[in-house]
């Protein structure tokens, strides 16, 4: 697809309050690198998967639109070397298996 560039960021708010996170997610819809965003608890508030054409293109975003973000105060990123699996969505068999020990 000419996406060479896969990262994912962990980024950090300064106040997690609802209206911070809403604010956050409705940017990120925003952004065409963002191609998955997930809120968490722990060490960081977000999880992004950002997929970009090469590396300057990522590291436009990242300096222009991320870490220029209203709220956010921190930024790590992980560039991916090689993906080792990929399997998005949920093994049918996991499915299966869980309705049998439901019945």
């Amino acid at each position: 697809m000419g996406f060479e560039v896969l990262v994912f960021v962990m980024v950090g708010l300064e106040k997690q309050a609802e209206a911070d996170l809403a604010a956050f997610e409705e940017r990120c819809r925003g952004w065409p690198l963002v191609r998955e965003c997930h809120m968490l608890i722990g060490k960081a508030d977000f999880l992004l998967k950002c997929a970009a054409p090469d590396l300057s293109t990522f590291q436009r975003f990242l300096t222009a639109s991320l870490t220029a973000a209203p709220a956010v105060v921190s930024v790590k990123t992980s560039l991916v070397i090689r993906t080792v699996k990929d399997e998005p969505g949920i093994s049918f068999d996991v499915y299966e298996e869980r309705l049998k020990r439901e019945a």
